[in-house]
């Protein structure tokens, strides 16, 4: 999948956070996208995600060459930030067969297998409410990361982990990343050190 913004903004009442971005973002390549606290980063991957709409310009997909209809561009998504919410009345067992429906694991990955790769096997019908905030972080990176899609954001990763989990997250962009755009915010160098892109958003105030 390609990416191409066209004049791209988002603006709060007077406020530009961002404007006039023309930028293309390539199939299977990974993207940094760089700048202080407040600059605007989370806001263009919920902007780049269908999450909020932007202000100005366009974002259009594309697949071989093609143009995507944004219905199915969205089903080529996986998404993980610390604002995004969990169901957490579900079980963890309840929560990845629920995630499945919508959308299948990599690697022949089902319930059990991301489980294991969570180190979670005591957790599994633990409710999430009651998961602490590293273990909560922990599974929505691994349903965004293992994920079946082409498309990865990630806003602040490794929020909430420890230095044993930084080094878990580190491990699963390896073996899952190959072949998919993946689009990382944040200012934590080992969070993006494996891109080969970099953007600062700082460039589009």
């Amino acid at each position: 999948m390609d990416i191409k913004l066209k004049q791209l903004g988002k603006r709060y009442k007077f406020e530009w956070i961002f404007r006039g971005i023309d930028y293309e973002f390539k199939a299977n390549t990974a993207y940094a996208v760089l700048g202080p606290n407040g600059s605007g980063k989370s806001t263009l991957l919920k902007v780049l995600s269908g999450y909020s709409t932007p202000s100005k310009g366009k974002i259009n997909f594309f697949e071989n060459n093609q143009p995507l209809e944004k219905d199915k561009t969205y089903l080529q998504l996986s998404y993980a930030a610390p604002y995004i919410e969990l169901i957490e009345e579900y079980t963890l067992t309840e929560m990845l067969d629920f995630h499945q429906r919508f959308k299948q694991f990599q690697h022949k990955l089902n319930t059990e297998s991301v489980i294991d790769l969570l180190n979670f096997s005591k957790s599994k019908h633990k409710e999430i409410k009651f998961f602490s905030s590293g273990m909560k972080q922990r599974l929505k990176l691994a349903l965004a990361i293992c994920s079946n899609t082409n498309f990865l954001l990630l806003d602040e990763p490794t929020t909430n982990l420890d230095a044993e989990g930084v080094a878990w997250y580190q491990s699963l962009i390896k073996k899952f990343t190959a072949n998919r755009l993946v689009i990382v915010a944040s200012n934590v160098e080992h969070d993006y050190e494996f891109c080969t892109e970099k953007i600062s958003i700082i460039d589009y105030k």
